[in-house]
């Protein structure tokens, strides 16, 4: 088992928000309401591939779109013209129909929280079948989810966007800002990708060669068994490295 003196060390080090640029957790912090915090981490985490500063620019223009406060500006225009944006393979027709089930939810529940919160049973051991109802009632306001926006657990992928989402969104710390209060950081499962996997192989906490939902259950059981009210907590400061240039040249001491 890894050392859980070594992880902490790295997360007191590491899990600072001066260390979160370049990375679009960042534009969350513009927002105080948690009802656009929530709304512009969902539009931030569904466009969270390629590379990081096109992410930035690409997300700042569906947030520039939506002026100050982007829940109520949803709510009142939920069908909105975005023709020309593209961000690798999503179109302006994707974002529409994502910014569309948004605001389904918001009228159905009242909040994306509220609407999370519905789905979710305490006795589920992951929030794997709630995330599943979550992207089902998004789905649903558009008349069909975009499968590459909103990937969901049933698709067997990791959906390393929405467990980052959901991270951004239950976790409160310095980094994440937090505000579903109802849910439990113990049931969360880690956002894994193809960086986050490679660390993880090389500390010995995945043999897995696919970095699929499997291998995303499988490491965030070896972290539980470290943190287990909080098995993601290590995430943010894991994968810093390799991507923030000071981190990149000290290197994991371990």
């Amino acid at each position: 088992m890894i050392d859980k003196a070594f992880l902490d060390d790295l997360y007191a080090r590491c899990n600072r928000r001066e260390f979160v640029h370049p990375d679009p957790l960042e534009l969350l912090y513009r927002y105080d309401d948690p009802a656009d915090r929530e709304v512009v981490g969902l539009i931030a985490a569904s466009l969270a591939y390629g590379r990081v500063s096109q992410i930035l620019v690409s997300v700042g223009k569906i947030l520039g779109a939506l002026g100050p406060h982007p829940a109520k500006f949803i709510s009142e225009n939920p069908r909105l013209n975005l023709n020309g944006f593209k961000h690798r393979f999503t179109t302006g027709a994707h974002m529409a129909d994502l910014l569309c089930g948004i605001a389904g939810v918001r009228r159905q529940y009242g909040s994306l929280a509220a609407c999370f919160v519905n789905g979710y049973e305490p006795s589920e051991p992951t929030l794997i079948p709630v995330l599943c109802r979550f992207i089902d009632e998004l789905g649903l306001g558009c008349g069909g989810r975009p499968p590459f926006l909103l990937p969901s657990p049933d698709d067997k992928s990791a959906c390393k966007r929405m467990w980052l989402y959901l991270r951004w969104m239950v976790r409160s710390d310095d980094v994440d800002p937090g505000g579903w209060n109802e849910i439990p950081p113990a049931k969360l499962i880690v956002p894994l990708d193809v960086h986050m996997h490679r660390i993880c192989t090389e500390l010995g906490l995945t043999r897995r060669k696919s970095a699929d939902l499997r291998c995303a259950v499988e490491i965030t059981d070896a972290f539980r068994a470290i943190e287990p009210a909080d098995p993601v907590k290590y995430d943010f400061a894991l994968t810093r490295f390799g991507i923030h240039p000071v981190l990149r040249r000290e290197g994991i001491r371990k």
